[in-house]
């Protein structure tokens, strides 16, 4: 008989990080799918992207995060100063994000908006649901890549950074993610093995030399 993991333990990869591009101010990462951002609560759970970075770059930080299910690109500021401004241009929202992800269905449109604000649910924690009394506003942008019937692929452009926002803007949509065991229902969780939503791009001013950096990360779904 197979033992079984304790039930606060999440499943975690042990999956290579991708270095895709380093300086001396920030690192540019591929996080795998089924690891966390940062350490979890429980002491079990405390393998995670940052803390395996910090074995060979000591002073890395976590600015931005990807839910555990996702996979994909990640920026890693290194100092103190790298951080500030990174921080402060995703609180502008002036970084560019892309995601890959396969739906359920085929949306009817080409490309469009979902404009819905998102709130916790506080009784289903870690849900979030679609409120207009307390939400705070959300906007994501989508547009069809390719048609297969029982499923399409989609490029998210999320313009908000709500908790889940991709997740609950396309179940709204009627075109929930493929494999999401939160919002997806039974056929469309039963259809992948995994989440199919992958951090494809991000795009940002170097703190330090004012550039336009575009990190590009291509799903593996």
């Amino acid at each position: 008989m197979t033992e079984q993991a304790p039930p606060y333990l999440v499943p975690h990869s042990q999956e290579a990080i991708d270095i895709i591009y380093a300086d001396e101010h920030l690192l540019l990462v591929r996080k795998p799918h089924l690891l966390l951002s940062v350490p979890g609560r429980h002491p079990l759970n405390k393998d995670c992207l940052i803390t395996r970075l910090q074995q060979d770059y000591p002073s890395a930080t976590i600015v931005h995060r990807l839910d555990l299910d996702t996979s994909g690109i990640m920026v890693i500021p290194l100092n103190k100063a790298c951080h500030a401004h990174i921080s402060r241009q995703f609180q502008q929202r002036l970084v560019d994000k892309s995601y890959t992800a396969v739906v359920w269905g085929e949306p009817e449109q080409d490309s469009g908006e979902i404009a819905l604000p998102i709130a916790t649910d506080w009784a289903n924690r870690p849900l979030q649901m679609i409120c207009h009394e307390r939400g705070k506003s959300a906007l994501t942008r989508y547009r069809v890549i390719d048609r297969q019937g029982e499923r399409s692929r989609l490029l998210l452009s999320p313009v908000t950074g709500r908790s889940h926002q991709l997740r609950i803007h396309m179940r709204e949509l009627g075109h929930p993610i493929l494999g999401c065991d939160m919002y997806a229902h039974p056929e469309a969780l039963a259809m992948s093995n995994r989440m199919l939503l992958h951090a494809t791009r991000l795009g940002f001013e170097h703190p330090v030399s004012g550039e336009y950096i575009e990190g590009l990360s291509e799903a593996d779904f």
